[in-house]
């Protein structure tokens, strides 16, 4: 286990360090790019002496992540502190535009990545290395934990005709990697090209979760609120491919899920008797306050992660679909376009950035063997990420 503040993250080593003098920088941030005592990188570039602040560039659910939902874009704005532009990534541009970087001397990238393929965070970053290659402006992306570990891959990776806002390349749902070690990959191996400099952290070991880091957890956006619903959230995220709540408006988002026609302990029965490991589902019922089912009592169950290293939340979120689906297969049903810019592709298919599984869980195979079927692109993936591991 890693001992309590013994990671230095990036931003850390690059405010001591002489990167930024004399320099105009753009941040790529949100309310979660702060470090162990809490400090925003934004306000400690404005008053370091260092460097002029020059622009804000906010990602999916805005600068201060004030946006509850999915799929709500954010409008650009003035910062009433700093007198600087924000820019939102997420409005009618996902890329900044050659206007917004025409002050910029460096673009320096502080974000709070969660470890699945899905997180639109990622594809922000390599959004805004493209940009910066086209306006040669240099990158710098500094390196934060990957808060459900650095080792464990799983699920199928992202096959081609699958691309999406919430997948741009060939990388499984679970893919082990920070997000500076993304950062390297998408610039080399996926040919974007930029002129990159990564700031590793010093302390960070693979194994670790989140809370083993010493460091804080801030929500990275507004329905992750902890390190448990991290955990589970590279299986759960599936179910905003369902009419199946995956628990948003409820304090327990991405750990709860189920449906007004659920029979809670049905479902778990269901579930227990398949003995997956590191998991406990308990049923519950639950009223959303917003988004799928609001107002409505949900039958359905709240997973609890009970032993990290064995736990495998695509696994267990198969499992989950087939178990939902069987109960009552003409209510059960795939969410149909649009979501998140996609408008002809089953969102299902580019959340698992496959059709196949959909396929194998309509065609009854078990959760077992589906999963099987990805260790073919797992053990493919380990060998190409391996040379952009920045920690050992």
């Amino acid at each position: 286990m890693t001992h309590a503040g013994s990671v230095l993250l990036g931003s850390d080593r690059l405010l001591a360090s002489d990167r930024l003098d004399d320099r105009r920088i753009g941040l790529v941030c949100n309310q979660a790019s702060v470090n162990s005592q809490l400090a925003h990188i934004a306000d400690r570039i404005a008053v370091s002496g260092q460097a002029t602040l020059a622009a804000l560039f906010g990602p999916q659910h805005g600068l201060q992540s004030v946006v509850q939902d999915n799929m709500i874009e954010t409008p650009h704005a003035r910062h009433g502190r700093y007198d600087v532009p924000v820019y939102s990534l997420y409005s009618e541009t996902r890329e900044p535009s050659q206007e917004m970087l025409r002050d910029v001397d460096l673009l320096v990238i502080d974000l709070q990545d969660v470890g699945t393929r899905v997180y639109t965070y990622i594809y922000t970053m390599a959004n805004c290395l493209r940009a910066s290659r086209t306006a040669g402006v240099p990158v710098i992306v500094c390196d934060r934990p990957n808060p459900i570990g650095g080792v464990m891959i799983e699920g199928p990776t992202l096959t081609s005709g699958f691309e999406s806002f919430v997948g741009q390349f060939p990388i499984p749902l679970r893919h082990g990697m920070t997000i500076g070690e993304l950062a390297r990959l998408f610039n080399d191996a996926f040919g974007i090209g930029a002129d990159l400099e990564i700031i590793p952290m010093t302390g960070w070991r693979r194994e670790a979760y989140q809370d083993e880091t010493g460091l804080p957890w801030i929500m990275p956006s507004p329905n992750l609120p902890t390190v448990d619903s991290a955990a589970v959230y590279p299986g759960t995220v599936i179910f905003e491919g369902t009419n199946v709540s995956e628990g948003r408006g409820t304090t327990r988002p991405f750990e709860l899920v189920g449906a007004p026609w659920i029979d809670a302990q049905a479902l778990v029965d269901t579930l227990a008797a398949q003995q997956l490991p590191g998991v406990i589902f308990r049923p519950v019922e639950f009223e959303p306050t917003f988004q799928k089912h609001a107002g409505k009592a949900c039958g359905g169950c709240q997973l609890h992660v009970t032993d990290r290293h064995r736990f495998t939340p695509v696994q267990v979120a198969v499992a989950l679909l087939q178990a939902l689906r069987q109960q009552d297969r003409d209510r059960f049903e795939w969410r149909q376009p649009p979501y998140e810019y996609e408008r002809v592709k089953l969102p299902i298919d580019i959340l698992f950035g496959t059709d196949r599984v959909r396929q194998q869980i309509d065609g009854d195979e078990p959760a077992a063997e589906i999963a099987q079927t990805w260790a073919s692109d797992i053990a493919a993936f380990e060998e190409t990420r391996r040379p952009f591991l920045l920690y050992t």
